[in-house]
């Protein structure tokens, strides 16, 4: 029995012919539970001074004056890993080095960034039009486009600025222009154009109203070097005589989710080849078809094909219906030789 317990059975005893003294309960435990806190406090005041001499932080240990287990400043901080970074294309030169290269091969981009000031949140490769967005850490994320003429640019949006602004307000001599808002004075949106090098035009748009966000990711693009445009699975068994016509890979969510996808053409048929991981995400095992020994899913009726068992992973091939071109056993037989991340949270094991 607890001294609170002795208090209230002697008081009752007392009363138990006539009335309870309830203040005097009430005062009663409000003095012995300030006594307790009293005592609880100067425990854990001697556990931490033992902490704090011995070095004791970071261990399991037994009950010490009521802190048991481990301390709450101890508690293991689960590992985020580094945003990802393109790996760069060995002995390929970069846009200021070698103009020409631009767009001419879909799967490398012929410029990076600073990945110390920026955070890549996707890149692509579509046409003859390389383009990245990045995240500054101080806004709306920025969208960065080049490519070797102002023509392939002309035709093409970015991030909300139509294709006139850029035919009539672009002169790529490193100029800014601002959209403004509805009182037609505040700017919403940036949108600079310049030539990094000659040969070379580049555009940057951000939906960001200060300046600011623009400059810091022009600020950290990088020239001098040219890096693949790689993503968690890579196709490069093609069926005969089909080319890889894009790319793009986006890692606004890693490592939780990743997707990518690739164009693949042969004389004017699109196959179309996606790709998503989720860490969320099941395991599919529906099977109605066997490539290469691996199981797939054809949807009955369409031209739609999954590789499936792969865990937390979907990978599909489309094939356009338009323009006949890719047989369902091209698509099965390109999914069944796929190379695919070990880890796709992982960028080391990236095809």
């Amino acid at each position: 029995m607890t001294d609170l317990d002795q208090r209230i059975a002697s008081v009752l005893r007392e009363h138990a012919e006539g009335e309870t003294d309830t203040g005097r309960l009430l005062r009663g435990s409000r003095t012995l539970g300030r006594r307790r806190q009293a005592r609880r406090l100067a425990a854990a005041g001697t556990a931490l001074a033992l902490v704090g001499v011995l070095g004791l932080v970071g261990v399991e240990r037994a009950d010490v004056g009521g802190l048991a287990g481990r301390l709450p400043w101890t508690a293991a901080t689960p590992a985020t890993p580094p945003p990802p970074v393109p790996p760069t294309a060995d002995g390929v030169p970069g846009a200021a080095t070698d103009p020409a290269r631009v767009g001419a091969d879909p799967r490398v981009l012929h410029f990076g960034v600073d990945p110390t000031q920026v955070r890549y949140l996707n890149w692509e490769v579509l046409g003859q039009v390389e383009s990245i967005q990045v995240d500054t850490g101080h806004g709306p994320p920025v969208t960065v486009q080049v490519a070797r003429s102002r023509q392939e640019l002309d035709v093409r949006e970015i991030d909300g600025f139509s294709a006139k602004v850029s035919r009539e307000r672009l002169r790529f001599d490193g100029g800014r222009w601002s959209r403004v808002g509805t009182d037609g004075r505040t700017p919403v949106a940036w949108i600079q154009s310049w030539q990094p090098a000659p040969g070379v035009f580049a555009r940057a748009a951000t939906s960001s109203g200060d300046l600011s966000v623009l400059a810091r990711a022009v600020n950290a693009l990088r020239w001098d070097e040219a890096r693949r445009c790689a993503a968690p699975v890579r196709i490069d068994a093609l069926p005969e005589g089909s080319i890889v016509d894009s790319c793009r890979a986006d890692v606004s969510s890693y490592p939780k989710l990743v997707t990518a996808q690739f164009s693949v053409m042969r004389n004017g048929a699109t196959m179309t080849v996606w790709y998503r991981y989720a860490v969320g995400a099941g395991t599919s095992t529906k099977a109605n078809r066997s490539y290469a020994g691996r199981p797939a899913y054809v949807v009955p009726g369409g031209w739609t094909l999954d590789l499936v068992g792969v865990p937390k992973v979907e990978l599909r091939a489309t094939v356009g219906t338009a323009v006949p071109g890719f047989t369902e056993a091209e698509a099965g037989m390109l999914l069944a030789d796929a190379r695919l991340a070990k880890d796709p949270s992982d960028l080391t094991t990236w095809p």
